[in-house]
């Protein structure tokens, strides 16, 4: 086989699609899932909790450099995943009871460990994948594990297995999901498993931009009003100080919803890929209704879209405010542009005139040099008449000193046009 260069990424780009691949689950399995709010570049960090965890219980560590990673403790499973500003830890533990919540996975877990995680956290959850063979459960069962009001469930992965929740937390600060198996394969199992564990998450991921779309309202408000008043206040304008005090008006709005958007941006972008995240998990458990309760699809359009159109409004409300802004700005702008360029028109106009008075008074006084140059220099050719003639030779002074005049003044003249031309061209040489 031929020899090629290979690129350096090939075998990492090539092994992305198998990464991180899902759990193996047979029920029943109680399983535990937080996740910390951590901020961007905390790989390093979470690698380092998981190491930890794995020396403590001594267990083979991850390689370094990895964003993933699955192991088996003994008492429990665990998987750790670095996502892009958050971090997250899913708990197995084999069994449970008739009471699905009594036990959870994540007693299992040292809680020293568990207090040293950083981050905050953001969601938290228990989900239980039960067998079939386990006790059936009524309405009024259900209704004592979860609320009634916001209870949702649902058949999925072809009828092989019904999903429950209500997607509040519990008095143990915990939401809950209760699985119930009905035929998966293990791999099955597992995808389901972790397709709930991702809608609780991305779904609480995605209303963190709903408190700074509350917030932005009045702000974006605000701002709308100060760019109505300046716009209606634009006609009347007259005069380049007032039209430099509306644009310093524009500047200063402009600014504030930069910092605005700075601060909301890609919070917004966030929640609107995250809620993408949700309803795509949500269309992949192909639901089916059990007669008489909401579908998981149908409460998150219930519940969860209308905050994100909040969301997504919003975001749209600061990007044409901005948009209109930038428009104010560009035609006051021009305004200003046109006013000084009358300005400057008047103020060349005014420096054509003098410069038209200079040239003027520069031809007199140059014609008044050469007057009193020829003067000077006819004097001299005087006193030289007259000194030869007092030395006894015969020159007729007069003759002589009036007949120089016209001499003189011609060589005078002469000698200043040969000056100005020599000026003239080293200026032109001096020109770019």
């Amino acid at each position: 086989m031929a020899k090629f260069n290979e690129h350096g990424l090939r075998h990492t780009l090539a092994n992305e699609v198998h990464a991180r691949p899902f759990e193996r689950l047979e029920a029943p399995v109680l399983v535990s899932h937080v996740a910390l709010l951590t901020g961007e570049g905390s790989v390093q960090t979470g690698l380092a909790h998981i190491t930890a965890l794995c020396e403590r219980m001594d267990v083979s560590p991850p390689d370094p450099g990895i964003n993933h990673f699955a192991g088996d403790f003994g008492e429990f499973r665990c998987k750790w995943e670095c996502h892009a500003e958050f971090d997250s830890y899913s708990f197995f533990v084999k069994g449970g009871g008739g009471d699905p919540f009594a036990d959870t996975a994540i007693a299992a877990v040292p809680e020293e460990w568990l207090e040293e995680l950083s981050g905050d956290l953001l969601v938290a959850s228990h989900l239980v994948l039960e067998a079939a063979a386990a006790q059936e459960r009524d309405r009024d069962i259900l209704h004592c594990l979860f609320s009634e009001e916001s209870l949702a469930g649902s058949r999925v992965a072809g009828g092989h297995a019904e999903v429950w929740a209500d997607f509040r937390l519990h008095e143990d600060g915990f939401s809950r999901i209760l699985v119930r198996d009905m035929g998966l394969r293990p791999r099955q199992a597992g995808r389901l498993t972790q397709r709930m564990l991702e809608i609780e998450t991305y779904r609480i991921l995605a209303l963190l931009s709903l408190p700074l779309a509350r917030e932005a309202g009045p702000e974006i408000g605000d701002a709308a009003g100060v760019l109505s008043e300046i716009t209606e206040r634009m006609p009347g304008i007259e005069g380049l100080e007032d039209e430099r005090s509306a644009l310093g008006e524009l500047t200063g709005l402009a600014a504030r919803l930069e910092r605005l958007a700075s601060r909301n941006t890609y919070r917004f972008s966030a929640s609107a890929a995250y809620y993408e995240l949700v309803e795509k998990r949500v269309a992949a458990m192909r639901e089916e209704r059990i007669e008489g309760t909401q579908t998981i699809g149908e409460f998150m359009d219930r519940r969860m879209a209308p905050a994100m159109r909040t969301c997504q409004t919003m975001a749209a409300r600061q990007d044409r405010l901005a948009e209109r802004v930038a428009r104010t700005t560009g035609l006051l702008r021009t305004r200003v542009d046109l006013a000084m360029e009358a300005q400057n028109r008047d103020l060349l106009r005014s420096m054509d005139r003098r410069a038209r008075l200079q040239l003027r008074l520069q031809e007199t006084v140059e014609g008044l040099s050469i007057a009193a140059i020829s003067y000077y220099l006819v004097g001299l050719v005087g006193y030289a008449a007259k000194g030869f003639a007092a030395s006894g030779f015969p020159v007729p002074v007069a003759l002589v000193t009036g007949l120089s005049i016209p001499v003189v003044v011609l060589i005078v003249w002469l000698a200043l046009q040969r000056v100005r031309r020599r000026l003239a061209r080293d200026d032109v040489d001096a020109k770019p």
